[in-house]
C-alpha cells in the first residue's frame, strides 16, 4: 500500500488530499498541531476536520506533531518513510504575518526546511509537492497595465493571467508573502541541489467548503459565510473591484496525484502557477452580485484603505501547467465551487 504524508492535514488543501488519496487506496499519515487556532481563534480551529479525518477516513492516521519541531519531523520521517509528500501546513494569513512574525517565519520558512532535510536524508526518491502562494510576486502584479471596468480590474492589454515568469524580486511582499518566498526557494534548491523530485505550486485563491474562513484568510468562503449568517463584511479598497481566481481544493488534490506520478524526471525544483484561471475569476463586487441572485445578500461596509501590499488583480496562467499535466481539467467551476460553499455554510 502506497504511503503519503500529508502536512496541514487539517487544513483546506491538506485534508483534500488526505481524503483524495485515501479514497484512492492509501495510506496517509497527517500532520496538524492546529496551530490554525493559534493563529486565527476558536473560528480557525481545525480540529472538526481532523476528528472527521480521524473517525471516518479509511487509510488515515494523525500525528500532533509541530513542523517546527526539528527532531520530531526527523523521528517522523525516519519511521513514515513515506512515498509522497505534500507540504501544505503554513501561517497563511498576509495580515496576520506583521503581527506575528517569528511565527509565521518559523511555520512557512524554517518548518518547510525541517521538512525538507528530513526527507532528503530518509526518502530522498520521493515526490514533494509544495503549497506556495501568488504573494511571492509580492506587489509586482500591480504595475501591471490595468484597466478599470463597471465591477472588476482587468489587464489592459489583454493579458490572459499571470505566468512564472514574473519576478519576484524588488517588491513588497508583506512578511507572510517574504515567508513563503523563503520556503519556495528552499522547496526549488532542494529540487536542483539535491536532485529531489520536489515541485512547487504558486497557488491563487484555494477554496472549498472546507475551508475554516476567517477574515484575515480565506476570501471566498468567509465572504459567503458572512452572506449566510448576516455578519457584517468590510471591503478593504479598491473599490471592491479586485479580482481573484477561485480553485477548488480536489482539483489541487487532483494535480497533486498527477505530479506524483510524473514529477517530470531532469527538472526538479519545477515551478507551476496555480489557481481557477481566467474562467473561475470574479471581483469582490461580481461576487456580491453572484450571491444576491441566489437570495443571500451581505450586509456589507466599505474601507477606502486596501490591505497593504494586497493585488488589485490577480488571475493565474495555466499555460504551463496544463502543458506538463495534459490530463488535468479543472472540475469545479466557479458556480459550483461557490454553490457547495453556500450549502456547506447553510447546514452550519
Amino acid at each position: 500500500m502506497a504511503k503519503a504524508l500529508v502536512t496541514g492535514s487539517g487544513g483546506l488543501i491538506g485534508s483534500a488530499c488526505s481524503r483524495y488519496l485515501c479514497e484512492r487506496g492509501w495510506q496517509v499519515t497527517g500532520v496538524d498541531n492546529n496551530m490554525r487556532q493559534e493563529f486565527f481563534g476558536a473560528q480557525g480551529s481545525t480540529n472538526a476536520v481532523v476528528q472527521d479525518l480521524v473517525h471516518n477516513v479509511k487509510g488515515y492516521a494523525h500525528r500532533a506533531v509541530d513542523i517546527r519541531d526539528r527532531q520530531a519531523m526527523r523521528d517522523l520521517l525516519q519511521n513514515e518513510r513515506p512515498d509522497f509528500i505534500v507540504h501544505a501546513a503554513a501561517q497563511p494569513s498576509h495580515d496576520r504575518a506583521a503581527a506575528i512574525p517569528y511565527e509565521d517565519f518559523d511555520v512557512n520558512a524554517v518548518g518547510t526546511l525541517n521538512l525538507l532535510v528530513a526527507a532528503r536524508d530518509f526518502c530522498k526518491e520521493s515526490p514533494i509537492c509544495f503549497t506556495s502562494t501568488n504573494k511571492v510576486y509580492g506587489d509586482r502584479p500591480n504595475y501591471l497595465p490595468l484597466v478599470e471596468k463597471e465591477k472588476r480590474f482587468d489587464y489592459a492589454d489583454g493579458l490572459d493571467g499571470i505566468s512564472e515568469s514574473m519576478s519576484i524580486d524588488q517588491c513588497l511582499h508583506s512578511l507572510f508573502g517574504a515567508s513563503k518566498v523563503a520556503a519556495d526557494v528552499l522547496c526549488q534548491e532542494f529540487g536542483r541541489y539535491f536532485n529531489m523530485p520536489v515541485g512547487v505550486f504558486r497557488g491563487g485563491c484555494l477554496t472549498g467548503p472546507a475551508h475554516s474562513a476567517v477574515e484575515l484568510h480565506g476570501y471566498l468562503a468567509y465572504i459567503v459565510l458572512c452572506a449566510v449568517t448576516g455578519r457584517p463584511y468590510t471591503i478593504h479598497g479598491y473599490k471592491g473591484k479586485q479580482v481573484r481566481d477561485q480553485i477548488h481544493s480536489n482539483d489541487v488534490a487532483a494535480l497533486f496525484l498527477q505530479f506524483y506520478e510524473k514529477p517530470r524526471p531532469g527538472r526538479p525544483g519545477e515551478v507551476y502557477n496555480l489557481g481557477g484561471g481566467r474562467a473561475n475569476s470574479m471581483s469582490i463586487l461580481e461576487t456580491i452580485d453572484h450571491l444576491a441572485a441566489m437570495g443571500l445578500t451581505l450586509q456589507h461596509s466599505y474601507k477606502d484603505q486596501n490591505r497593504k501590499g494586497d493585488h488589485i488583480c490577480y488571475i493565474s496562467d495555466l499555460t504551463k501547467v496544463r502543458e506538463h499535466y495534459t490530463e488535468w481539467k479543472l472540475a469545479y467551476g466557479l458556480p459550483r465551487i461557490i454553490d457547495e460553499i453556500v450549502q456547506t455554510k447553510l447546514r452550519g
